[in-house]
């Protein structure tokens, strides 16, 4: 029932952060993977969890990357104004100020996304 508003994207990451939450406390290892462009949201949801229980992750890659990886033509729809408040479009995204992890994707391209996360967590 949610739209790619501002507001449904804020209620979108609240539902995963409280979902993430009863998992979490039921002992589980929680993984999330969404769009998440808003700080204030991001930081929300780590309120949610002691300060050792969340890491947040950024995979930091260029727009033009995005758009080039793009299987389902999604930024062709938004540049053409057929899908409106699309992330890096006519939307902001607001990258983690202090984010646990940040993978530059184009730096170091020969090694792998699992070779990155391992140096960076040692």
């Amino acid at each position: 029932d949610l739209g790619m508003s501002e507001a449904d994207r804020a209620e979108n990451i609240r539902r995963v952060g409280e979902v993430a939450r009863l998992f979490a406390e039921a002992g589980i290892i929680v993984i999330t993977a969404f769009i998440s462009p808003f700080r204030k949201d991001r930081d929300a949801v780590r309120a949610l969890f002691d300060d050792d229980a969340f890491i947040e992750v950024h995979v930091d890659t260029p727009l033009d990357v995005c758009e080039q990886r793009d299987p389902k033509g999604l930024y062709q729809k938004a540049r053409e104004g057929k899908i409106k408040d699309f992330t890096g479009i006519d939307s902001p995204y607001e990258p983690p100020l202090h984010g646990e992890l940040v993978l530059k994707t184009m730096e170091d391209d020969e090694q792998s996304l699992i070779s990155k996360i391992i140096r960076q967590m040692l």
